[in-house]
C-alpha cells in the first residue's frame, strides 16, 4: 500500500532509457515529462511527428536540460510497429522503460485498424502486444527494465469472447473499449508470468488512472451529438481527477524501489476512480492463467509476432 507518493517521489533515472507511446498529450505526455524531470532519457512514440515535436519542445521549455526525442510510431499499424522497433533496436543499445500507453476509447462505430483489426483491440493490445516482442531483446539488457501496460476500471465489468474477440458479430462502444482494456490486463500480468519461467530481468507492471480528466474524454464523445459532448465535458469536470495524477499510477509502477513484477497499481479511492496511488487488484478473468493463455496464443496468430512461447 502506497500513501500520497507523488512525482516528487520518483528516484533518479539517470541513465535510463524510456520509451512512451501516445507521448504527445495527456497521461504520456506528463508520464514522459516527469521521466524525463528526473533525468531519463525519453523516446515519445507518436503517430504524428509534428505533434510529437511540439511536445518535445513544450518539454525542453520546462526542462532545459531534456533529453527527449521523438519516433514515429502508429500502434494501429504493425508496419509501422515493425519499423519503429527495429529503429529504436538499432539505435540503442539497450531500453529501461517501456510504458504502453497510447490507446483508442469509445469510438461511436466498429472501425478497423490498417491490419483489419477491431480498432480499440489493435490500437490498446495488439499493438503493444507486437512492440513488447519486437523489442524485448533490447529490454532484456537492461539491468532492472520493466514493461508498463496501461489498463482501465472498465476491464473489471469486461469478457473476453474468444468466438468474439474483435467484436465482428456484435459491436458497443463501451463494451468493446471494456474488453480492449481486460485484453491489456490480461496480456500485462501474462507477459510477466512468461518472463518469470524465461528467468529474463525484465518484468511486467499494470496501471491504470481511474477516471483521468485527459485528452480522451474529449475523443471519445467526438462522434457524438453535441448534447453528448455537453454531457461528457460535465462528467470529465465532477467525476476525474486531473492528469496529472492519474499519471501517478504508471510512473509509480515504472519507477519505484520494490515494484514486484505482476503487480497492479491505480487510485486507492472510492471505486479506485481517484486518490493516491495504491497496488490494486485485476478481476478473476484477467489473472485467469488459462485467459492469458489463450489471448497470447490469439495474439501471435494475429500479429505474426512471437515470443516467450
Amino acid at each position: 500500500m502506497t500513501s500520497q507518493w507523488t512525482a516528487a517521489d520518483i528516484p533518479d533515472q539517470s541513465g535510463r532509457t524510456a520509451v512512451v507511446t501516445g507521448a504527445n498529450s495527456g497521461l504520456g505526455l506528463v508520464t514522459a515529462t516527469e521521466l524525463t524531470r528526473h533525468g531519463a532519457r525519453v523516446i515519445l512514440a507518436v503517430r504524428n511527428p509534428e505533434a510529437g515535436e511540439r511536445a518535445a519542445d513544450g518539454i525542453r521549455a520546462l526542462i532545459p536540460q531534456a533529453d527527449v526525442a521523438v519516433g514515429v510510431l502508429d500502434v494501429a499499424s504493425l508496419a509501422s510497429v515493425r519499423a519503429f522497433a527495429a529503429r529504436t533496436a538499432a539505435e540503442l543499445d539497450r531500453i529501461d522503460l517501456l510504458i504502453n500507453n497510447a490507446g483508442a476509447e469509445n469510438l461511436a462505430e466498429r472501425r478497423t485498424t490498417v491490419d483489419g483489426f477491431e480498432f480499440h483491440l489493435g490500437t490498446n493490445m495488439l499493438g503493444h502486444f507486437a512492440l513488447t516482442g519486437l523489442l524485448l531483446e533490447a529490454l532484456a539488457r537492461g539491468p532492472a527494465s520493466r514493461v508498463v501496460s496501461l489498463s482501465s476500471i472498465t476491464h473489471k465489468r469486461a469478457h473476453l469472447d474468444f468466438d468474439d474477440l474483435q467484436g465482428e458479430r456484435r459491436f458497443n462502444a463501451n463494451r468493446t473499449y471494456g474488453a480492449s482494456k481486460l485484453a491489456t490486463t490480461v496480456f500485462g500480468i501474462e507477459l510477466d508470468r512468461r518472463l518469470r519461467v524465461a528467468g529474463s530481468p525484465v518484468i511486467s507492471i499494470i496501471a491504470h488512472p481511474g477516471l483521468s480528466r485527459s485528452n480522451f474524454i474529449d475523443n471519445a464523445w467526438r462522434d457524438r451529438g453535441a448534447a453528448a459532448q455537453f454531457m461528457g465535458r460535465m462528467f470529465s469536470v465532477v467525476a476525474t481527477q486531473p492528469t496529472e495524477r492519474g499519471a501517478l499510477n504508471q510512473l509509480y509502477a515504472a519507477t519505484a524501489d520494490g515494484v514486484g513484477g505482476g503487480e497492479f497499481f491505480g487510485p486507492g479511492g472510492a471505486g479506485e476512480r481517484k486518490g493516491d496511488v495504491t497496488r490494486v487488484r485485476a478481476s478473476s478473468e484477467a489473472r485467469d492463467p488459462e485467459t492469458g493463455r489463450r489471448l497470447w496464443d490469439a495474439a501471435q496468430q494475429l500479429t505474426g509476432v512471437s515470443y516467450l512461447s
